[in-house]
């Protein structure tokens, strides 16, 4: 199997496409670090992967290890990917996926849920740059994964400052595509459309073209053995969002007047 010994670590997978991607990567044989907030899903998950040498106190089995963790700190990021390459002496990917956003459809949001969209979903990736782009130096190899969004394709309404954080990502995950690639080190980043999660399910609008976290991991995990940059699904509705960020403003903004007043009549 391609993953089969692979030391993978994921961010955020506690839930939704993380967990997916967990069951999904292990049934493969790879070996994976797990990481969240939450750590009572994180034991959880872990004695669902089946290893029967499980240590909850030391929150181990014979393949897998989880380390939870809150990624708006860099220290504990630090400690975290130092705890994992000492126990798999190397590392192979890591997955990044956290992020959060307000469904509040007002247009002025709290600079306190601002700073902390900012903290979650853009600043902890360079906390993550930060502790694992030296292993992947010195080991000459590896593969970053970040998480972005169609949404970072474009300014939606009322996806401030959600979409401009995803967009952030986007824009960074291209810049360290070329820095890093004469490194031996693979970047790529996930935009994908609608998935069923604990996020979207705050939604209050029919998600167009809406797929299982099963089936996102599924996309993900073929990608992630591939040459290709960008991971993006599902094609339908990806391949759509394109089209759209190809028009010339004047037609975009008209298009999201329209979006926008749509969304103010069902509200």
């Amino acid at each position: 199997m391609l993953f089969a010994g692979k030391k993978i670590w994921i961010i955020g997978a506690s839930s939704g496409i993380g967990m997916a991607l967990a069951h999904q990567l292990a049934a493969q044989g790879a070996l994976l670090a797990l990481s969240a907030r939450r750590e009572a899903q994180l034991n959880a998950l872990l004695q669902e992967l089946g290893d029967n040498n499980y240590n909850q106190q030391n929150h181990i089995t014979k393949k897998h290890l989880i380390c939870p963790l809150d990624v708006a700190k860099a220290d504990k990021i630090a400690n975290a990917a130092g705890s994992i390459i000492a126990h798999f002496e190397s590392l192979d990917s890591v997955i990044f996926l956290p992020a959060i956003y307000s469904t509040d459809e007002a247009e002025k949001k709290s600079l306190a849920h601002i700073n902390q969209a900012i903290d979650i979903n853009l600043r902890s990736v360079f906390y993550v740059l930060d502790a694992v782009l030296p292993q992947f130096e010195q080991q000459k190899s590896g593969q970053l994964i970040l998480c972005s969004s169609v949404a970072g394709y474009k300014g939606l309404p009322n996806g401030q400052p959600y979409c401009a954080t995803k967009a952030a990502l986007l824009n960074l995950a291209e810049s360290l595509k070329i820095d890093l690639e004469p490194k031996n080190i693979d970047v790529k980043v996930i935009t994908p459309g609608f998935v069923k999660t604990e996020l979207t399910d705050k939604n209050n609008f029919k998600m167009p073209m809406l797929i299982t976290p099963v089936e996102a991991a599924t996309h993900i995990i073929k990608g992630m053995g591939t040459k290709k940059f960008e991971i993006h699904f599902p094609k339908k509705f990806t391949l759509i969002m394109k089209l759209i960020n190809l028009l010339p403003y004047g037609l975009y903004f008209a298009l999201m007047r329209s979006i926008k007043k749509k969304m103010s009549n069902k509200a």
